[in-house]
């Protein structure tokens, strides 16, 4: 178990901070207040630019994400920010229904944000929420219109505040935390670069609209992960939940769904992009020339490399699985004694 958990921790990176003083869990209210008095986002849209997550943090966010199935989950961060960077200490799920398609926190849900922030207090712990979380399963992490509008409201009213996407399914697939943060531009606000500049996505067909509209009115933030002396029993004590249930299953047999519905999505894609290539054919050689239908095609070859990618990684774990524990036990010494 020790092992597979520094395995999960350099594959995402978790850096331990200083173990003598733990300084990213200290809070002072008055150091807080200064910040939302001064209002430095106000100045410069892009004034946040990073977001370092507890690795007990993340690893409960992503076992609620992973609980949701195909249906969207939300839960709260809390933690402060120190400079430019948001540091999330904890997190905490909603009572929230979602669907696969959106998720809304209720009046109930408010309520027990309330209760539990007082809970929080009550016992000594004065961290304020500095973020939302939701999960996006199976089809990557970015803003829909529904999570910008979510997010402006919070920053409207609550600032400074974050919203973390995390997807579940390409986290089981990738064997690393499939993971996004953003922040909203104001309505005023004209972005000169767009998060779609970030990095090539596979974005399945029913999603692609969604992705491309919204996707100037918000930026990412760099993401980075931190484990503290505080963190050690807690981390320990999540991980032999998740440990097991990840050793007991196999990413192919627990992702199934979504490697059909990658499968069926590909297909679409590879449908589009022949249409586009004879399209372009019936145009001639200047059309051809433009690139348009190489670009379609380029996308259905990603996406079809990365799921390639993935089914290997499944194939690999199950075959490092069956050869250290197929077998264990065979062979041991049995107590023939009798009573």
């Amino acid at each position: 178990m020790d092992l597979s958990q520094k395995a999960w921790e350099l594959e995402n990176a978790v850096k331990l901070v200083d173990p003598h003083r733990d300084a990213l869990y200290s809070y002072d209210k008055d150091e807080h207040a200064a910040i939302v008095k001064e209002k430095p986002w106000t100045k410069d849209p892009h004034f946040y630019k990073n977001i370092r997550i507890s690795a007990v943090a993340l690893l409960k966010m992503v076992m609620h994400a992973r609980s949701g199935g195909s249906i969207e989950v939300m839960g709260l961060m809390q933690g402060k920010v120190l400079g430019d960077t948001f540091i999330v200490t904890d997190a905490f799920r909603l009572p929230v229904e979602g669907t696969e398609t959106r998720v809304n926190a209720s009046e109930s849900a408010n309520e027990y944000i309330v209760q539990y922030l007082q809970s929080c207090r009550d016992n000594g712990r004065e961290d304020n929420v500095v973020g939302w979380y939701h999960s996006h399963p199976g089809y990557g992490c970015w803003l829909s219109g529904i999570d910008v509008d979510t997010e402006i409201i919070q920053q409207t009213f609550g600032d400074p505040f974050v919203a973390v996407v995390i997807d579940p399914d390409r986290t089981i697939s990738a064997g690393k935390v499939d993971i996004g943060a953003f922040r909203t531009y104001s309505k005023d606000h004209q972005p000169t670069t767009t998060t779609e500049g970030d990095g090539y996505q596979t974005i399945p067909l029913a999603k692609i609209e969604d992705f491309g509209a919204h996707a100037n009115r918000y930026y990412s933030l760099e993401v980075s992960h931190f484990k503290s002396t505080l963190d050690t029993h807690l981390l320990e004590s999540l991980w032999n939940k998740y440990w097991v249930s990840t050793l007991s299953h196999s990413p192919l047999f627990t992702n199934r769904d979504y490697s059909s519905k990658q499968m069926m999505d590909l297909s679409g894609k590879i449908r589009q992009a022949e249409v586009a290539v004879r399209a372009g054919s019936r145009a001639g050689p200047q059309r051809a020339a433009t690139g348009g239908r190489s670009s379609a095609v380029d996308k259905a070859v990603r996406d079809s490399n990365k799921i390639a990618r993935e089914e290997l990684t499944g194939l690999l774990a199950s075959e490092v699985k069956g050869k250290l524990f197929n077998g264990v036990g065979i062979g041991a010494p049995h107590d023939t004694s009798t009573s």
